[in-house]
């Protein structure tokens, strides 16, 4: 039998995924190099999470303040890197200063007194909060970055693919290891799966010149962006499309706190112990990222080929009003469980995805540093201002049923907000793909 041609043993993936078959191939170093970050991050997160519990519940909000702070004092440092330095040498030195506080940590664990664990356990909450979010947004920053529009809405859903394995593994290792061990020893297989996200950055960036940004000249890798660290700040106050993105992460991280703030509550006052509440946390995330890879890998890509990117966009606020109405009328834990995990599936899967497909139409600096502010402090605004209005619910006597409904009109408003979103991208898109077409004659390669 004479064996099949690999053009043809790509076509059934391709179909399966909703990309072109030339494609597939294009998505597997930057699936892996997602893979070792977001592994990395679920390694640690459910130690953050019990850390934060043990802290005491009702202190949440302080570390959300905390961590916003963090946020006002990371985000000029990374943008002023990204004005100064080249992409390759800003985006390994923001992975391996990340790395060096993982050792850090680890230490300081090691030695504190059970009292001074506390505050070493808070400190290590806000960092991660910080971190997970620094480490994500470059990442998808730096896709924007060698990915056309177009090859985006077919390839961000493969690449994410990788990112819900690494989750997969992340959260396997701490549910199947927490109680086994230490949970603080568990922060070295993070450190080496960080050191192997610089591996593959550094391979794709080798490979992947730096692409024109709406007319221009095609850039160098080694190029700097220039500019000044404030550049994404004023671009956001100047731009009603990167408003209507901020917008559109308060909205979403606003329900994303309350249901957080929901989960400390139900989870302290049915589970008992540090490694029962750990392994919880765990299995929660466990069963997210195996829905979120079933998405992934086959339907992502299709709903942006069927629906567009703001139709796409809208799903995520269709589920959550769906998911309030359900939870404000049967308040219970399964019910919560099931929610929280269609949510956070629906945004790794889907809602993320489409959010970066917005910022393929901007400039370099803006996707690097107005992305930057959006993907950190704005997002930590969000957390900010869920966690205090959740506080204040809590003060004012309403239950998990009144503050379910209280988040029904929030969702109808991030649902508008995300239809406007995906008019707006149409457009720009639009005008992207004409400038191209004007600069590069038909036949002619854009990359």
């Amino acid at each position: 039998m004479t064996p099949m041609p690999l053009s043809k043993l790509r076509v059934v993936p391709a179909r399966l995924i909703g990309a072109r078959p030339e494609e597939v191939g294009m998505a597997l170093l930057p699936g892996a190099y997602l893979f070792f970050i977001l592994s990395a991050y679920y390694v640690i997160r459910p130690i953050r999470d019990q850390m934060g519990v043990a802290g005491g519940v009702e202190n949440l909000p302080w570390l959300f303040t905390a961590t916003l702070l963090g946020m006002l004092v990371a985000h000029p440092l990374f943008a002023a890197a990204v004005s100064r330095w080249p992409r390759k040498r800003f985006v390994t030195l923001t992975y391996r200063f990340f790395l060096a506080n993982l050792v850090i940590f680890f230490v300081l664990i090691k030695l504190a007194s059970p009292g001074e664990g506390v505050w070493v356990g808070r400190v290590f909450f806000v960092w991660t909060s910080v971190f997970n979010l620094f480490v994500v947004s470059v990442f998808w920053s730096f896709m924007t970055d060698i990915f056309r529009e177009s090859q985006s809405r077919r390839l961000f859903g493969l690449i994410s693919v990788g990112g819900s394995l690494g989750a997969i593994v992340g959260s396997s290792i701490t549910a199947f290891l927490a109680t086994a061990f230490t949970p603080v020893n568990l922060l070295w297989i993070s450190v080496f799966l960080i050191e192997g996200a610089v591996f593959c950055f550094k391979a794709l960036d080798r490979r992947h010149p730096a692409p024109k940004a709406k007319g221009e000249m095609q850039e160098s890798a080694s190029q700097v962006i220039g500019g000044s660290p404030l550049d994404g700040i004023l671009r956001l106050a100047r731009s009603p499309y990167l408003v209507g993105i901020c917008v559109f992460l308060l909205l979403f991280t606003i329900g994303s706190t309350f249901l957080y703030h929901m989960q400390g509550y139900f989870v302290a006052r049915t589970h008992f112990g540090s490694g029962a509440q750990t392994a919880v946390f765990a299995r929660i995330d466990l069963a997210v990222n195996i829905l979120t890879l079933l998405t992934q890998a086959f339907l992502t890509g299709r709903l942006f080929r069927w629906l567009g990117v703001g139709f796409t966009l809208a799903l995520l606020p269709l589920v959550s009003i769906f998911g309030f109405t359900v939870l404000g009328a049967m308040p219970i834990f399964s019910v919560f469980v099931v929610f929280q995990i269609f949510r956070r599936a629906g945004e790794y899967a889907v809602g993320r995805p489409a959010r970066e497909v917005l910022y393929t139409v901007l400039s370099r600096s803006d996707r690097y540093k107005a992305k930057n502010f959006n993907d950190t402090f704005v997002y930590r605004a969000g957390d900010q201002a869920g966690a205090w209005s959740f506080a204040a619910c809590g003060a004012l006597g309403l239950g998990t049923a009144a503050m379910a409904f209280l988040m029904l009109p929030v969702a109808a408003l991030w649902l508008l907000v995300a239809l406007w979103l995906g008019r707006q991208q149409m457009a720009r898109a639009s005008a992207v793909r004409a400038e191209a077409a004007a600069i590069f004659p038909a036949g002619v390669s854009k990359r």
